[in-house]
């Protein structure tokens, strides 16, 4: 997400579905040691937890971070990521290539690429990795500012983005797209040593006809941030557009802005 606010409202309204099952809220909030004018607050997007109180709920209701940053996945949600059709699950999908978690593990992910749109920026986003069946999807949303510069709406619905992670001889490859196909991506990624063996590099594509001025391919980094709140919610305000010299070391050893993709 891009503000704290966005973070409050997400929280907020995961934390009144974790709590409907419940007749008072006024127990509820006993229960968990929080007082209960405070607890009305988290509800309504007022108000963050400190991370001992936030470890606390998520540990009470059995969930983990990703309550900060997207909804509840509920029964209707859970059918738009079923499986592809028949003739193609073989080839994308097939539960005898399921991708390992020790090749390409679940949570969240800081990335870097050159922008686009301003290809003297760089951006920096989050997206979140998770099992799904047989299958491996990736969820992020484009930052508002993004896609201001292409003239489009700033909803939640119109910067969320979706994808499929597939298994390759020497790498993962990930084909993503927002809604309705409305643009779509291909990306390829094997990984890099490094000291906590947690970065990816390789390339991003972006689906426009071809052009002697515009960028349609330049490169990627993935990097497997600590899977816990403070780290999450670092990466989530970090989303934008920077300079090169803004990047972290090794993200920009990685990028090699001066050379050229090939």
């Amino acid at each position: 997400m891009n503000t704290p606010a966005e973070i409050r409202n997400i929280f907020g309204a995961n934390l009144l579905v974790l709590s409907k099952d419940y007749e008072s809220v006024t127990a509820l909030a006993l229960e968990l040691g929080i007082n209960r004018t405070q607890f009305n607050r988290y509800l309504s997007g007022e108000s963050f937890p400190r991370p001992d109180v936030l470890a606390r709920i998520c540990d009470f209701f059995k969930v983990d971070a990703r309550i900060l940053l997207e909804p509840l996945v509920t029964e209707e949600s859970e059918s738009s990521y079923s499986s592809l059709a028949p003739f193609v699950n073989d080839y994308f999908v097939s539960g005898r290539r399921r991708l390992p978690e020790d090749v390409f593990p679940s949570g969240f992910y800081k990335f870097s690429r050159r922008s686009f749109i301003e290809p003297d920026l760089f951006i920096i986003g989050l997206v979140f990795v998770f099992r799904e069946d047989q299958n491996t999807f990736l969820k992020g949303y484009e930052t508002s500012t993004a896609v201001r510069m292409q003239s489009l709406p700033t909803t939640r619905e119109v910067r969320e983005f979706r994808g499929i992670i597939l298994q390759q001889e020497e790498g993962i490859a990930i084909i993503a797209s927002r809604k309705r196909a409305m643009t779509s991506s291909f990306n390829y990624l094997h990984r890099v040593a490094s000291f906590d063996n947690n970065f990816w590099v390789g390339y991003i594509t972006r689906t426009v006809p071809e052009s002697p001025v515009d960028l349609r391919v330049t490169r990627l980094v993935y990097e497997y941030i600590p899977q816990n709140t403070a780290s999450v919610l670092q990466a989530a305000r970090a989303k934008g557009f920077y300079t090169i010299d803004q990047l972290a070391p090794f993200h920009r050893r990685l990028l090699r802005p001066d050379v050229q993709f090939a």
